[in-house]
């Protein structure tokens, strides 16, 4: 999408005609939860089902996705789509918002709530050794008083975390300065900086899989740890995903600047996928901090 064209030359709303991406797309992801669930619950050809699934929407994404760019380039997108777009974009950064918000929230209800309530009085007699105090916050409290979890250890803010977060706020940096080349018509800078973007979201993927192996091979810290486990991964590991993803949309649009598309005037396309950036850079920190370092 490169927003809007110049007054009077696009339609005042462009209504793409019938279009057979959307069932093709739900067809695809009917395999890919087909072959999951069968794949987990030990049927061995769901794994197929889910290698097809993920083919087959992926070609209908690539498909889909090029339609979409031809209509921009071609001139069909005006004002109010690229307002359209907006929105779009909008509320789908707030349902990610609300998706990383319920994990935040099941930290803060473990540590605040769930912790203190076991270590209560009511619950002396059955765990007599257990500690309520939180993880990453006193030595020893990583084991299990009933024995069904192995002792742990935490996973802190020193290095790698340290490295993570100093790589992905010079990319929110790099990112702004490749958007501001774009808006004066440099477009040498902007491409050349957003290569280095994305570079950093590669770099910050592979330091989190060296992390990852650390805690499993090192601090015996795995997703069964308890409540802590459970969280670290479930935060550090969507975030990670969403990291994957901002970076495969970097890496597509310095594709397309490559090729000539989006002008100072016309990149929503751009700002859209720099937004998903700055959001995924903003809920790091909240992680860093609430995860790593309290």
């Amino acid at each position: 999408m490169s927003s809007t064209t110049a007054h009077g030359s696009a339609p005042y709303y462009f209504v793409p005609g019938p279009s057979r991406h959307p069932v093709m797309a739900s067809i695809g992801l009917f395999f890919v939860i087909l072959g999951a669930g069968q794949w987990v619950n030990g049927h061995d050809w769901g794994k197929w089902s889910l290698a097809l699934g993920l083919v087959w929407w992926l070609t209908v994404l690539y498909q889909w996705f090029r339609d979409a760019i031809h209509e921009s380039e071609g001139g069909q997108y005006g004002h109010k789509i690229d307002i359209s777009y907006r929105w779009s974009m909008t509320w789908f950064i707030f349902s990610e918002v609300m998706f990383f918000g319920a994990f935040f929230t099941a930290l803060w209800w473990a540590r605040v709530h769930s912790v203190p309530a076991l270590g209560s009085l009511d619950n002396a007699v059955l765990w007599p050794d257990f500690k309520a105090v939180w993880p990453s916050m006193a030595a020893g409290a990583t084991a299990s008083p009933a024995g069904i979890i192995e002792p742990f250890q935490t996973m802190g803010p020193f290095w790698l975390p340290t490295i993570n977060t100093a790589l992905l706020l010079t990319s929110g940096v790099t990112l702004t300065i490749a958007h501001h080349a774009l808006q004066v018509g440099n477009r040498a800078k902007t491409i050349g900086y957003m290569w280095i973007t994305v570079l950093l979201g590669l770099t910050f993927l592979f330091v989190q899989g060296y992390e990852y192996f650390h805690a499993y091979s090192e601090l015996n810290l795995k997703l069964s740890s308890g409540v802590y486990g459970s969280t670290f991964f479930m935060l550090t590991g969507f975030h990670g995903l969403h990291v994957f993803v901002g970076m495969l949309m970097l890496f597509f649009i310095t594709l397309r600047l490559m090729k000539g598309h989006f002008t100072p005037q016309r990149h929503f396309g751009f700002e859209g996928a720099a937004w998903y950036w700055h959001f995924v850079d903003v809920v790091w920190l909240g992680l860093y901090i609430l995860v790593y370092w309290l």
